[in-house]
């Protein structure tokens, strides 16, 4: 499964969010590339195959939620 997070207005630097992602994890998702501008930046997330997807999702969303950037995330999912 592939995440790409769309984070707008960003209150805090984008790596804080990569690291937090990469450590929630681990072996079960790669942060694979990453980009920004005009008040956006993005994260792509690759999910391991065999991980549950309703389960990395909840895990993502707890990992946005923590850092307080959770409203502003948008999260564009495919297989």
């Amino acid at each position: 499964m592939f995440v790409e997070i769309v984070l707008v207005g960003l209150p805090i630097d984008r790596d804080e969010v990569e690291e937090a992602v990469e450590a929630a994890f681990e072996r079960d998702g790669e942060v694979t590339g990453a980009g920004g501008g005009m008040g956006r930046c993005h994260l792509d997330l690759d999910i391991a195959e065999g991980v549950d997807p309703t389960a990395a999702l909840a895990r993502l969303r707890g990992v946005l939620s923590e850092l307080g950037v959770a409203e502003r995330a948008i999260l564009n999912v495919s297989d």
